[in-house]
């Protein structure tokens, strides 16, 4: 008889779409709700300003992260200091509540180099585009600290896409044969680009892919702040005292483009859009912090005034950085010590655009 998945992996929900508290929220405070619902709150503010930026020619091409905002926020929350981070390109929220400037995803879709140098002491790597390539850099990350024996964990996020390609699977393979304290999210938010999860995989879930390489695997509404706050504090502090792996299956949905190159009313049904949009996480939290008594209508209307502010701060930052020198963006960045050769090359280049010339 075959096993029911779904059952075996139940969805964690804590607050359902409605609002309402349908879980036990345990310890976590009325003041941790409200910071909660303000960096959501600041978070998609950003995002959309992010868009209308680029549909202004400001930024370049920029993979929107609205919709993913519970997960992100709920992980750089429960994360320590020390704790690697290898997220991938739609991970911004996540980076910013990690302590990254609000101006880096602004810079990086300028392709400015220095979004890809995540400030000290955050221990992150930058952004990956390579879809699933950073989860096998994470698996490397954990394995270190377990070497060290510095009580840090790593951990790696990526879509629902990212489990169709093999990197996913050697990272969870060797993570189990080793034992490394790693965090695997996946942000299962229905669509890898145009191509729905149903023609990704037969499973019935993404949790019950940690089975087969001997793992924990957990299942959680990742449109429920609360939940998913209580699951990776849990799932957190289990690696790190177990030194062992576990796969979180965070299901969401992306409200928005694949990126800002995108058109998804090309191949999403609208029916199913405006069903998701009805329970996302920005929206379930308001409505959850005002029937608690938790806000009021002015209190979510100044959240919303303080992030313009903030976000519009980060846009005058991004816009005040001078564009960088081709001669050293394309030469620098990558060694601490530059090689003679590559030194060489670099000034050679710097030569050729002195002349007027071009590069082929």
């Amino acid at each position: 008889m075959p096993i029911d998945m779904a059952a075996e992996f139940p969805l964690r929900q804590v607050v359902n779409p409605e609002g309402e508290l349908v879980g036990d929220r345990q310890t976590v405070s009325d003041d941790q709700i409200r910071q909660f619902l303000r960096q959501l709150v600041l978070l998609r503010t950003l995002d959309q300003r992010a868009w209308n930026l680029q549909r202004q020619g400001r930024i370049g091409t920029y993979a929107p992260f609205s919709g993913h905002e519970a997960i992100q926020v709920a992980s750089g929350l429960v994360l320590e200091p020390g704790d690697w981070v290898a997220a991938s390109y739609r991970d911004w929220a996540l980076l910013a509540t990690l302590g990254v400037p609000l101006s880096y995803p602004l810079l990086n879709a300028m392709g400015h180099p220095v979004s890809g140098k995540i400030p000290e002491p955050i221990t992150a790597l930058p952004v990956q585009v390579v879809i699933a390539a950073q989860i096998l850099h994470a698996v490397g990350l954990a394995w270190a600290q377990k070497l060290r024996q510095t009580g840090k964990i790593a951990a790696t996020f990526f879509g629902d896409g990212a489990t169709s390609q093999g990197d996913f699977h050697e990272a969870l393979n060797l993570a189990a044969v080793k034992a490394v304290p790693a965090v695997f999210v996946c942000e299962n938010n229905q669509w890898a680009i145009s191509v729905p999860l149903r023609r990704q995989t037969h499973s019935e879930t993404i949790a019950q892919k940690a089975l087969a390489y001997g793992m924990r695997g957990v299942r959680v509404d990742g449109n429920d702040m609360l939940a998913m706050y209580l699951t990776m504090k849990e799932v957190v502090t289990t690696v790190r005292q177990a030194k062992e792996p576990v796969l979180v299956e965070a299901v969401t949905y992306r409200l928005g483009a694949h990126t800002t190159s995108d058109d998804p009313t090309r191949y999403r049904p609208s029916a199913e859009e405006q069903a998701w949009i009805a329970g996302e996480p920005v929206t379930r939290l308001k409505k959850f912090a005002l029937k608690a008594g938790l806000v009021t209508e002015s209190d979510i209307a100044a959240m919303e005034s303080d992030a313009k502010e903030l976000v519009e701060q980060a846009v005058r930052e991004a816009e005040g950085y001078a564009p960088p020198d081709p001669a050293e963006a394309i030469f620098d960045h990558v060694y601490a010590t530059k090689p003679f050769g590559l030194a060489q090359q670099r000034e050679a280049f710097r030569h050729r655009l002195q002349e007027g010339g071009q590069h082929g």
